[in-house]
């Protein structure tokens, strides 16, 4: 005789998405983008001068007015249920560098990864590049490690305007910050503070390296999407990570 019933497991296996989609970004600096909305919209109409389907316009903008620029871009797959991690999605962003400060073609990215201001200024151009990723993260479920920097200081804002492109699931660094449990280092602050990136890796996988990074985070996009993911997967496994939990979200969302 089969029964109907269903351990609390088994419902919350069937409940999560199918997948997840797991973004990183590496930027020119830690401020982000500096509109939040488009700041070619005519207030009269209503509508931007600029259309982010026409290379020729969007690819020519001065990019030194705009605040901080991702500059790199990785996206993974994520099957909770299968323990899976899929690698979809890398690309350096390409930008006219000519129109860049001496602080943007110094930022930390360049001088402590082996990314270069030359493979930017050869990368795919950005409106492509925009394409690309909107194609990919459209309707779909995703996160990040980090969600009011990737997404609040960036994708959120011009020139990427992705707000509500997505649904966005728990930020994996919200879970990680309650398994590490890492003190503030400010007097009378309680709360734990987040842990970085390499730290919840090897905190939290205990050691395994199922991404591959041999003990080094190298602070590439991609990368660090994968790493991301594998920590999102053991916290799930755990029981330290609800997709749809929201709670502590902060930002403008």
């Amino acid at each position: 005789m089969t029964s109907d019933f269903r351990t609390g497991l088994e419902a919350a296996v069937e409940d999560i998405p199918d997948t997840i989609l797991v973004l990183d970004t590496e930027t020119t600096g830690l401020d982000g983008a500096r509109y939040e909305d488009d700041p070619f919209v005519d207030p009269f109409f209503k509508k931007s001068a600029l259309d982010f389907f026409d290379d020729s316009r969007l690819d020519k903008l001065d990019w030194s007015k705009y605040g901080d620029l991702v500059v790199d871009v990785g996206i993974t797959e994520v099957s909770l249920k299968n323990h899976t991690v899929k690698e979809v999605y890398s690309a350096i962003v390409g930008y006219d560098v000519s129109t860049w400060t001496e602080e943007m073609k110094t930022s930390w990215i360049f001088e402590n990864t082996d990314l270069t201001v030359e493979q930017v200024a050869a990368g795919k151009p950005f409106s492509q590049v925009r394409r690309e990723v909107y194609n990919i993260v459209k309707d779909r479920f995703l996160t990040t490690y980090n969600v009011q920097y990737d997404l609040d200081k960036f994708l959120y804002r011009f020139p990427w305007n992705f707000r509500n492109l997505f649904k966005e699931c728990r930020d994996i660094m919200f879970s990680a910050r309650d398994i590490c449990k890492l003190k503030s280092p400010l007097y009378g602050v309680k709360e734990y503070r987040y842990p970085k990136l390499d730290y919840a890796y090897e905190h939290i996988l205990q050691g395994e390296d199922p991404a591959g990074i041999n003990g080094v985070q190298d602070h590439r996009a991609l990368s660090d999407a994968r790493v991301a993911s594998y920590v999102m997967i053991k916290l799930y496994d755990d029981g330290c990570y609800d997709p749809y939990d929201l709670s502590g979200r902060h930002g403008g969302r």
